[in-house]
């Protein structure tokens, strides 16, 4: 037997839920001063070296400073086009070919030995190859960005399209629905949570390889500022863009949250069950 919950029990639960929610974020805040807190006491107590991790009072004068010069924001604008530009090329060529080896059965048995051979290769093992042929530019960066971002956007698809229920696929075939309407009315609705989820790992993977190539190869960006000030000795410095590209990459994390819940919002998964 169901029973509907009365508008007091519904206000009751949904207070409930955002004071859950408001604890969850201050525990959060609470974590992250506590942190900073240690940032500050540890070096001035004497168990780290100053010379190594500057207080972070001195990283923020030291950022303060960053803030003040053009060449440091035309070092974020480089990354985030090494980033984005990459992402975007492994999107689209991550889902183009998950959803046709995914889609042909023969083709999926026939290149999943490939996929599992080139998937574990690191994209940093490339940086040799990127710049032998591209040098030091942003065509090397897009190289091990696109490398290291489309196997975790192929491999959601690949998933997201296998998951697809069997029976629905028959009942569209029943309903005289040819191949691309197949696709786009029964498997793109099951797999786009994979592809999002792919995208979301896609997204922090491009980051962490577009700093790593600007800060081994010398390309422009955040990471190529990192390895000059850790050169100089400007070890402040150098910590404060770390924590710039610590800030990027919950920016990166944020923004690929909240394209989930826009595109997911149907989706049970993101939709507030109520009990009847």
């Amino acid at each position: 037997m169901t029973s509907t919950l009365t508008a007091p029990a519904r206000a009751s639960r949904a207070g409930a839920a955002s004071r859950a929610a408001r604890g969850t974020t201050l525990l959060g805040v609470l974590g992250f001063a506590t942190f900073l807190a240690l940032l500050e006491v540890i070096p001035r107590s004497g168990l780290v070296s100053p010379d190594y991790l500057p207080p972070l009072s001195r990283i923020g004068v030291a950022l303060a400073e960053l803030t003040g010069e053009a060449g440091f924001w035309t070092a974020i604008v480089d990354t985030v086009q090494g980033w984005f530009l990459g992402l975007a090329i492994a999107v689209a060529a991550g889902i183009a070919a998950g959803f046709v080896i995914g889609t042909i059965p023969v083709l999926r048995e026939f290149t999943a030995s490939t996929i599992e051979f080139l998937r574990p290769i690191p994209s940093v093992a490339l940086i040799p190859l990127a710049v032998l042929v591209f040098g030091s530019e942003l065509r090397s960066v897009l190289l091990l960005v696109v490398y290291a971002a489309f196997w975790q956007v192929l491999l959601q698809v690949l998933y997201g399209v296998q998951d697809v229920d069997p029976v629905a696929q028959e009942t569209a075939r029943t309903f005289g629905l040819n191949r691309w309407a197949r696709i786009r009315h029964v498997t793109w609705p099951t797999a786009l949570p994979y592809v999002l989820t792919g995208v979301r790992l896609a997204a922090a993977v491009a980051l962490i390889l577009a700093i790593t190539a600007e800060l081994i190869i010398g390309a422009p960006g955040l990471g190529n500022e990192i390895g000059v000030a850790q050169s100089g000795g400007a070890v402040a410095r150098m910590y404060a863009l770390v924590i710039v590209t610590g800030l990027l990459g919950v920016v990166v994390n944020v923004l690929a949250r909240w394209l989930e819940r826009r595109l997911l919002s149907w989706h049970s998964s993101l939709r507030r069950e109520v009990a009847a």
